[in-house]
């Protein structure tokens, strides 16, 4: 949980704007479980424009900031504080002071412009067509080459890379051009890598959609993984992730999570990346379902929007400690029902609670319901809480059905006794499967 800057900024964050968006994480986010503050990508740019993806012209025009090792390193333009070669340490020590943690993204790779000619570099022990491979090039930004793999260069030029992140007090790693498509070795060399930098890092793979078919492979190797593609404030994508997050549902492992992309809410595109600056598209009704889904299926929850212009509205759907207890306990979180038109989802929480969430995925309001028989009850739960509203309703008896608005979603907690949970259609924690807690019989 946290606060990322490309949805705001793209590529062109300034450290006055990182840190301002941290103390408004600190004052506000903080005490409801939001702790990290992650640099997104081209920090080594020293002034990108507001686009997409901002490429090197040609021979390698504007230089990115680069060590002697070829390795990149924050631009002082953006970041005044990296003067001197100190890179992010000191950006990360403010961050730190303020109880949150410290995040960057990277491109996976060697960056193109140290094969050229000229570059000064120390005498290593490993020359950079050793390091790299030209020939394994990112689609959509062309900053870096692929590290050459398997090889002792390569592997030696990712553990250069993380043992500076470690100096400079990184807890976050967001690695890009890694997922889609698939690099299988170069996942495995960032992973062993960070694993021996000596301070502890999570591990965020990027972009999606990853494929079903690595589950096994990216769980064992990193914490994060996107299912999608970039996710922007559209319904047609947001209704896109409920069959993606159905597909992933029964396929985490423990301590890992498949991750749905960042949440578009509050000021957008102040800079860039996409489309004219503006508050997010989606309606508050769409917001509502968004956060519900995201809190059922587990994704990580990274705030998009540039914090310090967060409406009240929005404020509230990333503080109600309520429907954030469904992402924190919550397990095992998959769809009882999904087609075009609806969804049901249903997760286990602690002492016999059942999360519900309701969704209507179609273009009209709609009633939306599950019978308590539905879920393998013979009796009506204990108590009935809608978690948005904060509040218990007694007015269900046979089961939960709510009319909700086109694109609307509502949230329950159902307090059950366990033994009625433990004899219920929702089956059993497995323990050697992490949070996949449910398989319907």
């Amino acid at each position: 949980m946290g606060w990322n800057s490309f949805d705001c900024f793209g590529s062109t964050v300034t450290e006055a704007e990182v840190l301002e968006n941290a103390r408004f994480v600190a004052e506000h986010l903080l005490p409801f479980g939001w702790d990290h503050v992650v640099v997104d990508y081209c920090w080594s740019h020293p002034n990108p424009p507001p686009s997409t993806n901002p490429n090197q012209l040609h021979e390698n025009q504007p230089y990115l900031h680069m060590d002697s090792d070829f390795r990149l390193l924050p631009a002082v333009e953006r970041f005044p504080s990296s003067a001197g070669g100190k890179g992010f340490a000191p950006l990360a020590e403010k961050i730190h002071a303020m109880g949150l943690k410290f995040g960057i993204h990277i491109m996976r790779g060697f960056p193109r412009q140290g094969l050229y000619p000229g570059y000064p570099a120390r005498n290593l022990k490993y020359r950079p067509k050793d390091m790299a491979n030209p020939m394994s090039e990112c689609p959509w930004l062309n900053h870096m080459v692929g590290v050459k793999l398997p090889s002792e260069a390569g592997q030696a030029y990712y553990n250069s890379l993380f043992e500076l992140y470690a100096s400079w007090g990184v807890d976050f790693v967001k690695a890009d051009d890694i997922t889609f498509p698939y690099r299988h070795e170069e996942i495995e060399a960032i992973d062993r890598a960070r694993k021996a930098c000596g301070r502890p890092m999570m591990l965020s793979l990027s972009p999606g959609p990853c494929e079903i078919e690595h589950a096994a492979h990216v769980s064992k190797h990193a914490e994060l993984w996107r299912i999608c593609a970039d996710f922007w404030d559209d319904w047609g994508k947001l209704k896109l992730v409920f069959n993606l997050a159905s597909q992933w549902a029964g396929l985490r492992s423990p301590g890992c999570w498949p991750d749905a992309d960042m949440l578009p809410l509050g000021r957008l595109s102040k800079r860039g990346p996409v489309g004219p600056e503006h508050d997010s598209f989606l309606s508050h009704d769409e917001q509502v379902t968004l956060m519900s889904l995201w809190c059922l299926f587990r994704s990580p929850l990274f705030m998009g929007g540039n914090l310090p212009e967060t409406s009240d509205e929005t404020l509230a759907l990333l503080t109600n400690p309520e429907v954030l207890a469904v992402h924190r306990d919550g397990k095992g979180g998959h769809p009882l029902h999904q087609d075009e038109n609806a969804a049901v989802w249903i997760s286990e929480g602690d002492g016999g609670v059942l999360y519900l969430g309701l969704f209507n995925l179609s273009d009209i309001p709609q009633e939306v319901g599950v019978d308590w028989d539905d879920l393998g009850f013979s009796t009506a739960p204990e108590t009935v809480r809608n978690l948005w509203e904060r509040e218990d309703s007694s007015r269900f008896s046979l089961g939960v059905h709510e009319t909700l608005p086109a694109h609307g979603a509502a949230l329950y907690s159902l307090q059950f006794d366990q033994q009625a949970i433990s004899a219920a259609r929702l089956g059993k924690v497995d323990p050697t499967k992490g949070d996949l807690a449910f398989q319907n019989t």
